[in-house]
């Protein structure tokens, strides 16, 4: 009786949990087009690179929340690193976007001078290309293309 009753209230749980990853994956993908939009209305090509960086962080995120179970505390390893080893379909996004954390770094230090329009405008379409990307692995469950609960597919969680 004590197995049938737990087996319940688990499987409760379990969803539960389910459905706050799923409400968490989508505030991090509407932050992320949030900020592609601060981006994309910048004139400031270092505000606009760091929105762009910041918008594929979050949608990064959103994938991780997805696909990478909760664990205890390990080694702190990027989103970056951790992106390439758990989806290796965005493993060459996440190479771009490891390279940018670093200029993102010494700008955030000073070094605003290591940005100009071209690397912002990069930077923009690339964030802009990671989303897209990361649309394409993904299916609308509802049938609501207006922000309903979205599945991955096609990406392993290994």
């Amino acid at each position: 009786m004590t197995v049938t009753t737990m087996t319940p209230r688990r499987s409760r749980a379990v969803e539960e949990q389910r459905a706050l990853r799923g409400v968490q994956e989508s505030t991090l993908m509407r932050r992320s087009d949030a900020e592609i939009l601060a981006a994309q209305l910048s004139q400031d090509p270092v505000d606009r690179f760091l929105h762009a960086h910041f918008a594929a962080l979050r949608a990064a995120g959103a994938v991780l929340a997805a696909v990478v179970p909760p664990r205890g505390r390990g080694r702190d390893r990027s989103a970056w690193e951790q992106l390439a080893d758990r989806v290796p379909e965005l493993a060459g996004w996440a190479a771009v976007f490891a390279d940018a954390a670093r200029v993102r770094a010494a700008v955030e230090g000073g070094r605003v001078d290591l940005v100009d329009d071209v690397r912002a405008d990069r930077a923009l379409e690339d964030a802009e290309d990671f989303r897209d990307a990361i649309d394409a692995l993904v299916e609308d469950t509802t049938g609501d293309t207006a922000g309903g609960a979205r599945a991955l597919r096609a990406v392993r969680a290994s």
